[in-house]
């Protein structure tokens, strides 16, 4: 007769707790790290769209690669230098050869300023002792430059020996000789010491 009620309420709200004062509420997902937001921050990354962009990225990648790597040569930092000039030996003794103005720079000059001499139309008599001039120049001057050499070879791996005992000098001796037989401008690494200067790995 009479409608039965319904013996099922409606859902009645889940009690939820009271947060405690003072405490943060739950995000519901993990704290990311320090570390890591900063560096989602500082660099987003964005992934190429396609095949195309991806291959551009990493042209870009490897030029700016190489300029770093070609800067940190010229300027001597040994992870970028070949094996052949890095470690405090070789450094020192680029450094020592650099402060000097030694013979063997002056080579190439003088002999390609003689050649170009030789090769201008002068009078007879000129031309002829100019010739004389680069024929006796040419061996005094490779007596002059092979000397050097021993002197450099033999002075550098001394001070190396007293500075560095513990380095290796094998072929620090002739590595000082050919840079001192380069013209300045062409070294490489460059220089880093002005003629007159001390070297800065020996303070």
């Amino acid at each position: 007769m009479f409608r039965r009620r319904s013996q099922t309420t409606p859902d009645a709200p889940v009690p939820v707790d009271d947060p405690k004062p003072g405490a943060t509420p739950s995000k519901g997902r993990p704290t990311p790290k320090r570390s890591e937001a900063e560096g989602r921050r500082r660099s987003p990354i964005t992934a190429p769209a396609n095949r195309k962009d991806a291959y551009r990225q990493a042209r870009e990648r490897q030029a700016a690669d190489r300029v770093r790597a070609r800067e940190g040569m010229l300027r001597g930092e040994d992870r970028y230098l070949p094996v052949r000039d890095r470690g405090p030996a070789r450094r020192f003794a680029r450094e020592w050869v650099d402060s000097r103005r030694l013979p063997g720079q002056y080579f190439l000059p003088a002999v390609l300023l003689i050649m170009v001499l030789s090769m201008i139309p002068f009078p007879l008599t000129i031309r002829a002792m100019v010739l004389t001039i680069y024929t006796l120049a040419l061996p005094v001057t490779m007596i002059a430059v092979i000397g050097s050499a021993f002197w450099v070879s033999s002075r550098v791996k001394k001070e190396i020996a007293a500075k560095y005992p513990s380095e290796n000098l094998k072929g620090v001796g002739f590595y000082a000789a050919m840079r001192a037989s380069q013209i300045r401008r062409l070294r490489f690494p460059k220089p880093t010491v002005l003629p007159g200067g001390k070297p800065i790995s020996g303070n």
